[in-house]
């Protein structure tokens, strides 16, 4: 027998017992290979221990079956036992087990590898919601009269009214054409199977191939009355089809990872009823929280949440904690996408698995906590700021990650027009002077700092920056990180740079009054200030200079420029599709007849959003000597507004037109980020 399974031999009956996952592989060829030689050597009557099983695919579901014939066949049989939820759940779905016994089957017991069920009887929709308890006889009467009026199906008016919910229907359709119906989760599809019909097409139709067993795919569908939908796909696979109930949302939703290839490890993956909500919470046991957070199947999720939020780009990663379930998403491109469900009570093993990754206390969960750790993925190295808050359900993390290998260093890359481009070379070739940046969180101000820095940077210069925490490592540039704890804040740290001889000095952002005056008043003593502000647009940042009690003549002569920005999703390159403006867009912004616009029409390489990537928009204000003059007389953020209107500073909005005339972003996602009017 292989090394990978365990055999053993009682009285007549053999056990075999493989452990890990059944998945195309060495585990797969070895299970193969002991089934071969109990039949070649004549040990019919088998048992196969699936409790060490993670996981199975299509491959080692046609193994199983096809041992369970050959058995058969030598008046033997093949019998299963200890099955996890997951692999009960796919045994039912590709007809290897019968739905009742494998619900009922308790540990330890045998369950047969059985045929189909004879077809049942035909019984009326209504019968069965009225055996089930979920509706009565006058709602059923009054939706079957309503259903003579609309065309629509019974089920979907009893839902569409709240008579029934969704799990309601799915059931009653399930006794109705004898399916099995289940809530899709990672482990329960396969890409294999997904392979077997366009991502496109199974889009259209609203269905998912779970898995392909010989020449049967089980398919996944919330509408088994639908005959052109089941005709097309047999047309289009050549399979024959054994159809498996789920929610829309859910085939949609899953959709995504199952066509591009994106998985966790099955045994973390939440398979307990979400229609259960629990009244009351237990105190937890922390030293078997503890206790799981150092065992590998932790260690396996959080590693692979990290690589996938790597591999896809991921900026922040937030992990919390709910009443039944623990949720994992994603943010990608500035929107958050749901990437994984967990048991509830695995939310504070990975809380302290994280924890100890950065170095913080495990046992501490009324505080928040913030740390960093550095891990090597895919031949690279990245940073991930760790930040957890305590809520009534359990601490709340998030990860912020920081790949190194995509940071844009080089202001060539920023993706500034050209106009823009010149403009920020300009400023930043100036000797002396306060140069400022601006926008809300997640609007890459950072970035545009540490490039305009690493732009600057010579053995000439004397570079220094205060930054809190310090994101990435230049060379030849003196980088420190401010410590509240100990007091050294900003404005200490940047009295003792200015001591330092500096040439150019960037400080990670104006927070207070009095490092704004260190600030201006550095920048005309002959220094290239270079900072950020929080605030919505340009003039808005020299508002918030005065508000902060600044004196106007004094920032007038220190400001070299502002630059206000926001990233906006670029079009996915895969899915990109061009057509002409519409009439609408060409009156509101006076484009000429004929103007060419794209968008994106979704696909697994975007995750069906139509983007992927972003780029910035930028707003530069250049001080000029008309500029100064206002400065000095302490203007409101209207006289401001109006100057530029007057000057014709090409605003945040003009920059994303243009974007969108290039073909790189959409007027929706132009409006979404500025919301202009």
């Amino acid at each position: 027998m292989s090394a990978q399974v365990a055999f053993s031999q009682i009285g007549s009956m053999t056990y075999l017992a493989p452990a890990g996952a059944l998945t195309a592989g060495a585990a797969s060829e070895a299970l193969q290979e002991s089934l071969a030689q109990c039949i070649a050597s004549n040990q019919l009557q088998v048992i196969l221990d699936l409790e060490q099983v993670s996981l199975v695919d299509g491959r080692a579901l046609e193994i199983i079956q096809e041992a369970n014939v050959n058995l058969s066949y030598g008046g033997g049989w093949l019998k299963l036992m200890n099955p996890s939820a997951l692999v009960r759940d796919i045994l039912t779905v590709v007809g290897l087990g019968d739905a009742d016994s494998m619900r009922s089957a308790d540990p330890g017991d045998l369950i047969s590898i059985g045929e189909d069920p004879a077809p049942l009887p035909p019984r009326k929709f209504g019968e069965i919601l009225l055996d089930m308890g979920v509706a009565t006889v006058e709602q059923i009467d009054a939706a079957a009269q309503l259903q003579s009026r609309s065309g629509k199906r019974m089920g979907r008016l009893l839902v569409e009214n709240g008579t029934i919910t969704d799990a309601d229907l799915l059931a009653a359709l399930g006794r109705q054409f004898g399916l099995p119906h289940l809530r899709l989760r990672a482990g329960l599809y396969e890409a294999a199977a997904a392979a077997t019909l366009p991502r496109e097409v199974a889009r259209r139709l609203e269905v998912l191939p779970l898995f392909k067993v010989h020449d049967t795919l089980t398919l996944a569908t919330s509408d088994p009355q639908s005959i052109p939908v089941q005709d097309e796909v047999r047309e289009l696979t050549g399979l024959k089809l054994r159809l498996v109930l789920a929610a829309r949302e859910d085939i949609l939703k899953h959709q995504i990872d199952a066509y591009s290839g994106n998985g966790f490890d099955p045994e973390l993956v939440d398979y307990a009823a979400t229609d259960i909500a629990l009244v009351e919470r237990q105190e937890s046991d922390y030293a078997q929280i503890d206790q799981m957070a150092g065992g590998s199947p932790v260690i396996n999720l959080v590693n692979g949440l990290i690589q996938r939020a790597v591999r896809d780009g991921v900026s922040d990663i937030h992990i919390e904690s709910g009443r039944s379930r623990s949720l994992v998403r994603f943010r990608i491109d500035g929107l958050l996408y749901e990437a994984l469900s967990t048991r509830a009570d695995m939310h504070p093993a990975i809380v302290s698995r994280l924890k100890v990754m950065a170095n913080l206390d495990i046992a501490e969960r009324r505080l928040p906590q913030d740390g960093r750790m550095q891990v090597t993925t895919q031949g690279r190295n990245v940073d991930l700021r760790f930040s957890s808050l305590p809520g009534i359900y359990g601490e709340k993390v998030v990860l912020r990650v920081l790949d190194k290998s995509h940071s844009i260093l080089d202001v060539e890359k920023l993706g500034m027009s050209e106009p823009n481009l010149a403009l920020l070379k300009k400023l930043l070739a100036r000797s002396y002077g306060l140069m400022l940046v601006t926008g809300p969180t997640g609007s890459g101000k950072t970035t545009t700092l540490y490039a305009s820095v690493n732009h600057l940077k010579s053995v000439e210069k004397n570079i220094v920056t205060i930054e809190d925490p310090v994101e990435y490592q230049l060379d030849i540039i003196n980088q420190n990180q401010v410590n509240e704890a100990i007091g050294l804040t900003f404005v200490r740290m940047l009295k003792h740079v200015l001591r330092q001889d500096p040439d150019i000095i960037m400080v990670g952002e104006i927070r207070d009054r009095d490092t704004a005056e260190i600030a201006v008043q550095a920048s005309l003593t002959g220094h290239l200030v270079l900072s950020t502000l929080h605030t919505n647009d340009a003039v808005g940042a020299l508002s918030r200079m005065m508000d902060m009690g600044v004196e106007p003549y004094l920032l007038s002569s220190a400001l070299a420029g502002v630059i206000a920005q926001r990233l906006v999703r670029g079009i996915c390159a895969d899915c990109k599709q061009t057509f002409l403006a519409p009439t609408e867009l060409l009156e509101r912004f006076q484009w000429p007849a004929g103007t060419l616009i794209s968008k994106g029409r979704g696909c697994s390489s975007c995750y069906d959003s139509g983007y992927r990537g972003r780029l910035g928009i930028h707003e530069i204000i250049e001080s000029s000597d008309a500029l100064q003059r206002l400065m000095a007389k302490a203007p409101n953020k209207e006289e401001l507004t109006s100057f530029m209107k007057r000057e014709k500073y090409a605003t945040l909005f003009d920059d994303g037109l243009r974007r969108v005339l290039e073909g790189k972003t959409t007027v929706e996602e132009i409006y979404r980020v500025i919301h202009a009017e």
